[in-house]
């Protein structure tokens, strides 16, 4: 859809539609496409913000400096360090791309036949839990098979430089343009979960025996664990619209998850969530937005009622950055932000804080797709400027690595 507003018919001549036109113009297009999409689903209940804090703006984060890592990455989607100094990155085109102690080969380290369009392509990335004495990588991305757009979950045999295809661990995810989800990761129960979207087609958040608007589980192997809530299912939760984060709390075990709210849907834009997932928990798409506090539908901890469609979320651990220990991380997309959460207890928002930006709009490093936290302690993210909704910046796209501010690294 991207591509096909970049052109626009004017006095019977076509010029190029850049910046705010082609935003403007796509976001014309995907209220009519999602308008006739939702259609079927003719009741809604909205709810308020369930946190009781206001967000605020720290344009230069809270005791700490950034810099640049890696640069000249192309829609960077999901980063993962490896235990030995080596890190992946997918960009959403098709490749994974090793980086050595910080350094971007100019070789991919393996490539995927996946469909670009729209916001589907090459997303997520996860490591064995067991690794490297099982030396595999995880890949999520998006395909064409017989005429439609469907995604699957395949696994890599690592070896060293490169990766060589090893198996097909999940197949047949409905796909679409729009509303992939994408995340993938383990948990400490050293399962493989899986977030997938609905694809624009919002009563299969609702439908169990569709893979759409899910959080899906399964084993290393693609098996079904028996111990998953529906029987003979990979169906983990449900009621989601497009799920974008995984992150499993240090001290309690407990799944967070961040999820795009609507963007037009049922008149209704923004409500981007941050949810605490249970097994077998029913999260509400369409039926509910926001937290309406209605059974069976499990509220979110987090609504934001302003467009802050979150990317990847990750919790602080480490000693490097001890002031943010414990803290959760979430990098946002349109509202160009680092949000950071700080809790009282395990679940209740103490304080929200959006770092690196000034309104609710800018931001100093453009888009943000994924955040995690690095081997040496660090935190870093990824901007996502080159993918057709940013303002590229020279070098774009790029990893950026959050120090203290006393460090000399």
């Amino acid at each position: 859809m991207i591509d096909s507003v970049r052109r626009m018919k004017m006095n019977g001549k076509r010029v190029l539609a850049t910046g705010h036109a082609m935003r403007k113009a796509l976001c014309i297009l995907l209220i009519l496409h999602l308008s006739a999409a939702t259609a079927s689903c003719t009741q809604q209940q909205t709810g308020g913000k369930p946190q009781a804090v206001e967000d605020v703006f720290l344009p230069d984060g809270d005791g700490i400096k950034v810099e640049v890592w890696v640069e000249n990455l192309n829609v960077p989607w999901s980063l993962v360090f490896l235990p030995d100094k080596r890190a992946l990155v997918s960009e959403r085109s098709g490749k994974i791309r090793l980086i050595i102690n910080g350094k971007l080969e100019s070789h991919p380290y393996a490539t995927v036949d996946a469909v670009r369009i729209g916001e589907a392509g090459l997303m997520g990335l996860a490591m064995h839990p067991r690794f490297p004495a099982e030396p595999y990588i995880y890949a999520m991305y998006t395909e064409q098979k017989k005429g439609a757009l469907r995604n699957r979950v395949v696994r890599f045999r690592d070896h060293g430089r490169t990766g060589s295809f090893d198996r097909v661990i999940l197949d047949d995810i409905p796909g679409g343009r729009f509303h992939d989800g994408g995340r993938i990761a383990f948990g400490p129960d050293g399962m493989l979960y899986v977030t997938t979207g609905e694809n624009f087609n919002a009563d299969l958040a609702q439908d169990r025996s569709s893979l759409a608007g899910k959080i899906l589980r399964i084993s290393p192997d693609g098996e079904i664990p028996a111990d998953n809530p529906f029987k003979d299912s990979p169906v983990y939760s449900y009621g989601h619209r497009n799920p974008q984060g995984l992150a499993w709390q240090p001290e309690t075990g407990r799944l967070f998850e961040s999820e795009h709210g609507p963007s037009g849907e049922f008149a209704h834009f923004g409500h981007d969530e941050i949810n605490r997932i249970v097994k077998g928990g029913n999260y509400g798409w369409p039926l509910v937005i926001g937290a309406p506090e209605i059974q069976p539908y499990i509220d979110p901890l987090i609504v934001w009622k302003e467009a802050t469609p979150p990317g990847g979320i990750a919790f602080y651990n480490g000693t490097f950055l001890p002031h943010l220990k414990g803290d959760l991380f979430v990098a946002t997309l349109k509202s160009r932000a680092l949000i950071r959460v700080r809790f009282d207890g395990d679940t209740k928002i103490s304080r929200i804080e959006r770092w690196f930006s000034t309104d609710f709009k800018k931001g100093k490093y453009g888009r943000l797709r994924d955040v995690v936290t690095g081997p040496d302690g660090a935190i870093y993210f990824t901007s996502s400027n080159r993918d057709g909704r940013g303002d590229p910046l020279p070098g774009d796209d790029r990893i950026y690595r959050i120090l203290p501010i006393s460090s000399r690294q």
